[in-house]
């Protein structure tokens, strides 16, 4: 049986998927949100959140994410980044898969991944639970009522978290999987809860279908100046390095909140909604965010509240350090409501520093630009993937190298051609630590960084005295308004000033070591940008 306002013209059965029990087609939000309360996949939070936990699975799996091997993907994918599965494999896990949902509840939501209507793809996201049907109609752009009646999907996701993969059988690693398709224009997900990889599956699908269209796809967040999309910012960034935070500024207008392309028409945002980490949320630091968290529809994910009341508890990270809301783009008072933007006129490389070495902020010649996008330095922090539990500095190419099929350079040179043609100021902002490192130092102050970035944006920043840094050569301001002189050269802020040394000398030591792999495939100007 198939319910739903909405009697798509095409319908799971054309897709030859047949014998599931009901099948609820763009069910909106109310009627999601009673469907997973009556399936016991969580509880009605204030103001009519969604509360629901998403078991032993409380981040992403990426050592789980498989891409099929064939013949027209084979020479254009970056397998020491991607696991491949071959297609026998694939075969045997969509037919195992098909069999297991025989007789079982699915909801389907018909979506739009992108923007720009020049280069969105339709997808079609099939969900075992009522919920992740909920959280996709957040996360990705939803058509006008009546084109859903004649949707055809580019691209399919079946979402079955209560399939168990079977490693021997369908070549994976383990019981959990996220397997992408490219010819067959379809993904499986099962063995886990965890609603973001919906959303990041749909983000690799693009990171590898964009660049041939001259597209520049981005995990980032983008804003623009209120009333002026030229002035649009971008801000890359891993989760945890304040993407979200950073771009929600309620004096710029929020284009969206990380994933992004640029292409030669503009700033495009991928998704209609955002998915911000909730750990010590406060409302008067972040206060449009915070009151997602009370309003209606909004997917509250591994949060501790109180039983009776539903009070959220923003410091309890008991369940996960990756507790996070959901919730549509227009709940955000300043958001596009294009989601467009024009050409970045800066570009901000947000970075995590656990060493407590990089400065809070420095300007990047585009050589300098590229090399640190190469190199896509941070710290995972606690949560965002599994035994994860403290910050681990990584280097993850792009500031996101889990989602990235093409090799490195693909990316890279998108980038340097697009900053060079559109003359961007680039930026590396430092919102890891100062003072010492993890466990010594401090986080820093998210008052000062918004000062940095105020300065950047507004111009103004460009007009400061600079200092060439001894260690990555880069420019750094020595004298901003509103922010502690010390916090700008962070040999001064640490204790020790010889154990500063050590440390600097330990992190460029690694960029170094990291940065080799690029070096056949890079401009002599990188080149010599990576030498300091």
């Amino acid at each position: 049986m198939t319910f739903g306002r909405v009697n798509p013209q095409f319908q799971l059965e054309d897709q030859g998927i047949s014998g599931l029990g009901n099948v609820y087609y763009n069910l909106i939000e109310p009627a999601l949100i009673e469907a997973a309360v009556k399936r016991g996949e969580g509880q009605i939070g204030n103001g009519g959140t969604f509360l629901v936990s998403t078991g032993k699975f409380t981040g992403r799996s990426p050592k789980d994410k498989h891409i099929v091997k064939t013949p027209s993907v084979a020479d254009t994918i970056w397998w020491d980044n991607n696991a491949e599965m071959s297609p026998e494999g694939f075969d045997a896990l969509y037919a195992d898969m098909l069999e297991h949902m025989k007789g079982r509840d699915f909801f389907v939501q018909d979506l739009v991944a992108g923007a720009d209507p020049a280069y969105s793809i339709d997808v079609r996201v099939v969900t075992e639970l009522a919920w992740h049907g909920l959280f996709i109609r957040h996360m990705l752009r939803r058509p006008e009522r009546e084109a859903l009646d004649s949707f055809a999907a580019d691209y399919t996701v079946i979402n079955c978290p209560s399939f168990q993969a079977d490693p021997a059988k369908h070549g994976c690693r383990s019981e959990t999987v996220i397997a992408m398709n490219f010819d067959r224009k379809l993904i499986l997900i099962g063995g886990t809860e965890y609603a973001g990889e919906n959303k990041k599956s749909v983000f690799t699908l693009l990171n590898y279908l964009l660049p041939e269209k001259g597209i520049m796809p981005m995990h980032c967040s983008a804003n623009h100046a209120d009333g002026n999309p030229v002035d649009t910012a971008v801000f890359f960034g891993l989760s945890g390095t304040g993407k979200t935070t950073l771009s929600a500024d309620p004096e710029r207008t929020l284009i969206g909140d990380d994933e992004h392309g640029w292409s030669d028409r503009g700033t495009f945002n991928f998704e209609g909604g955002c998915y911000a980490k909730t750990i010590n949320l406060s409302e008067e630091a972040e206060p449009e965010i915070y009151a997602t968290t009370s309003k209606f529809g909004t997917v509250i994910e591994n949060m501790v509240y109180d039983a009776d009341t539903r009070a959220l508890d923003f410091e309890d990270d008991s369940l996960t350090a990756n507790m996070r809301c959901a919730y549509p783009l227009h709940y955000i008072s300043n958001a596009s409501d294009t989601a467009l933007g024009g050409h970045p006129k800066n570009v901000i490389m947000l970075t995590c520093d656990a060493f407590g070495v990089l400065p809070p902020i420095a300007r990047l010649t585009p050589a300098q630009a590229m090399y640190h996008f190469l190199s896509g330095f941070t710290s995972k922090v606690a949560g965002t993937e599994r035994g994860v539990t403290e910050p681990e500095p990584t280097f993850s190419t792009c500031f996101g190298a889990p989602f990235m099929p093409r090799r490195p350079e693909v990316y890279g040179n998108l980038l340097r051609d697009k900053i060079a043609r559109h003359g961007a100021t680039c930026w590396l902002v430092n919102t890891g630590w100062t003072g010492g490192a993890y466990g010594t130092g401090s986080r820093m102050p998210i008052k000062a960084t918004r000062a940095l970035l105020t300065a950047a944006l507004d111009g103004s920043l460009a007009e400061a005295e600079f200092r060439k840094d001894p260690n990555f050569g880069f420019d750094v301001p020595v004298h901003v308004h509103d922010v502690a002189e010390v916090l700008l050269d962070p040999r001064r802020t640490w204790e020790d000033q010889d154990a500063y040394d050590a440390q600097a000398a330990k992190l460029v030591a690694m960029f170094a070591e990291n940065f080799e792999q690029y070096v056949p495939f890079i401009d002599a100007d990188v080149k010599a940008a990576a030498l300091g």
